[in-house]
């Protein structure tokens, strides 16, 4: 069985390209029914395309106000088939509406240690803070802005001369990895929240082989194939 998954996106899709690759190589337990943006100038549109990926284009001026833009935005995504919403660099915030529809099967993913450096720009803010320590974080959407449950981290060094540039392309380089396989656990059903917590269920799975990797920490764990 595989989960029917829509993407929402705004920008070059990167993180999109890596599921993508993730599904096409048979280890996401996922499949994507639609990839919906509200730019169109979004290059994941291309990406998306380029894989026969269903798209929908919802520019969010095109509505009269965020209330109207969520009630479509919703629409599609539940047309698409989708059974949960993959968020891969969707510069909105997601009403209650929406929240609520998708209770506890939306996922996001954010350039920062949570519950650091919220909101926008993330990599610049931790590289002009001075921290040693960087990385990204994949969380559950609630409510409020990159607040949900967090259920995987990759943290990553950050150097003194570093900027958004640098210290953000290491860290994607560790975002094209733990999202996926967050994608992956939540499709097999081995994720459940508990207040502030996610826990994940053990299975009998091999390490992913981290030989090749820049010195990071992972938790918990990739597990082979991501």
């Amino acid at each position: 069985m595989t989960l029917p998954v829509a993407v929402l996106v705004s920008g070059s899709g990167s993180n999109l390209q890596a599921i993508i690759d993730r599904i096409e190589d048979g280890v996401l337990a996922a499949r994507i029914t639609a990839v919906v943006s509200n730019k169109a100038e979004a290059y994941a549109l291309a990406r998306a395309q380029n894989h026969g990926l269903a798209t929908a284009l919802l520019p969010h001026a095109a509505f009269p106000d965020r209330s109207a833009y969520d009630a479509a935005l919703l629409a599609a995504v539940r047309d698409s088939g989708a059974e949960a919403v993959v968020l891969a660099g969707f510069m909105r915030l997601l009403g209650a509406d929406f929240v609520a529809a998708y209770r506890d099967r939306i996922l996001n993913i954010h350039p920062a240690l949570l519950p650091g450096f919220p909101g926008l720009a993330a990599q610049g803010q931790a590289a002009g803070y001075g921290v040693t320590i960087a990385g990204a974080t994949v969380h559950f959407v609630d409510e409020k802005m990159d607040n949900g449950p967090i259920v995987i981290q990759a943290a990553v060094p950050a150097l003194p001369d570093d900027d958004a540039q640098s210290l953000g392309g290491r860290i994607m380089t560790l975002e094209h990895r733990i999202y996926p396989q967050a994608i992956h656990w939540l499709a097999t059903g081995r994720l459940s929240i508990h207040g502030r917590k996610t826990r994940l269920a053990p299975a009998d799975m091999p390490k992913a082989d981290m030989a090749d990797a820049m010195p990071c920490l992972v938790s918990p764990a990739l597990e082979a194939g991501f």
